[in-house]
């Protein structure tokens, strides 16, 4: 048993590979799911929709004494006008300045709704290379302002974890945020939890698409649960095209709705695209409960190995702390991640940030509360590091401005 768990340990398939596949089968299994309750619900729909234009097609071309082939040559001239953005009602200009605004504007951030598309070669070449930049840019853009209402939030939730501190006698009355606040035993390690966080984003999320709903069906005359369904389509990026806003030739205060339209779109991106990143930390943390079940239990080094990983709430099943000689100006000296520890009452571990630069527990912890408790940021790390250390794109902007919530909690 011994040498088979051995065996298992050293195998290539370790704990990232691992989350990795099982996110795969997952996201496998969810696209089957979708697939097939969508086939139930929409396939009858489609038939008897197929039946009815069938039927209708006969009728006309018998009562107006029209070929089938003659008919069907004339739709397929008017899919090509529709193609093009020509409708039979009057609608604004698709390639004027307000017009093709809005087109760069669903190209950059991979909305996409498809109603206008270049039509001449050297405006597809061009899309080629304007995209390349401009989607790199709107990433960007996004990360940076997913950085930036995760440091709101997190000194919003501060002040009010300061003031719960406050009415219960925790804190003296004239405590100010500083150096001080090491002192201060209920406030040294706090961190915005990433449930917190989602559900304020979650609520903010609800309640732009509701507002923008209600403009949306008071100007477009949609419905209201149309207007949701675009709301949610074009914030989240997917861009159907059956729905689009402000395509009508006028409107009443045109000016001011397109602005408005304008600022929804830009918020409503920018949050759900927040939220969604705080959702996969989520998920990432269901993935590391699921593999934790699936660890080696044949031998009893592997459950003493787990227990000790369990006192110590770490969120990677099975991660392996090291100890490693480090330098705090702040804090002092630790010479191991079990005096580093007493940084926090909250102790967490991330393997995907110790795995690569072998930083110990009380380093990460001290980056993670940073923004939350404003701790100075002086610290020497006695290892070799390179540009993507720290991890790179969203998750690692939320790893470090969030405490990972573990299973245990």
């Amino acid at each position: 048993a011994a040498g088979s768990c051995r065996r298992r340990r050293l195998a290539p398939l370790n704990e990232d590979n691992g989350r990795f596949l099982l996110l795969a089968a997952l996201i496998a299994a969810y696209l089957s799911a979708g697939a097939t309750v969508f086939s139930a619900l929409e396939s009858p729909s489609e038939a008897a929709a197929q039946l009815r234009w069938n039927r209708t097609l006969h009728n006309f071309s018998r009562i107006f004494n029209i070929s089938l082939p003659e008919l069907r040559a004339f739709l397929r001239s008017y899919e090509a006008a529709m193609a093009a953005g020509i409708r039979v009602d009057a609608l604004r200009p698709r390639w004027d300045f307000p017009g093709a605004f809005y087109f760069v504007g669903t190209v950059v951030s991979t909305i996409g709704f498809g109603m206008t598309t270049p039509a001449t070669v050297a405006g597809k070449v061009f899309l080629i290379v304007y995209g390349l930049f401009g989607c790199a840019g709107t990433i960007l853009f996004f990360n940076l302002f997913l950085e930036r209402i995760i440091s709101l939030l997190a000194f919003i939730m501060k002040a009010c974890h300061e003031r719960q501190l406050r009415r219960s006698g925790l804190l003296p009355p004239n405590f100010r945020r500083g150096p001080a606040m090491s002192g201060v035993g209920s406030l040294v390690g706090w961190k915005p939890s990433v449930y917190h966080v989602m559900l304020i984003l979650g609520i903010f999320a609800v309640t732009l698409s509701c507002c923008a709903s209600a403009m949306y069906t008071a100007v477009e005359g949609w419905n209201y649960v149309d207007s949701l369904y675009y709301c949610f389509v074009t914030f989240s990026t997917i861009g159907f095209g059956d729905l689009v806003s402000s395509q009508n030739a006028a409107y009443q205060n045109q000016g001011l709705y397109r602005f408005g339209n304008f600022i929804f779109i830009l918020m409503g991106v920018c949050c759900i695209y927040s939220l969604f990143n705080v959702i996969s930390i989520i998920i990432k943390q269901v993935l590391n409960w699921v593999l934790k079940k699936f660890e080696c239990r044949c031998c009893p080094k592997c459950h003493k190995s787990s227990a000790r990983l369990g006192r110590r709430n770490a969120i990677t099943p099975g991660a392996r702390l090291r100890r490693h000689n480090i330098s705090v100006d702040a804090d002092g000296q630790y010479d191991s991640d079990t005096e580093g520890r007493r940084l926090s009452g909250e102790m967490i571990s991330m393997r995907e940030l110790t795995a690569s630069n072998k930083v110990s527990l009380a380093i990460l912890q001290k980056q993670l509360s940073e923004t939350a408790n404003g701790y100075p940021r002086n610290v020497c790390i006695n290892t070799r590091q390179n540009g993507f250390s720290a991890g790179v794109g969203a998750l690692a902007i939320m790893n470090n401005r969030l405490a990972e919530t573990s299973d245990s909690r």
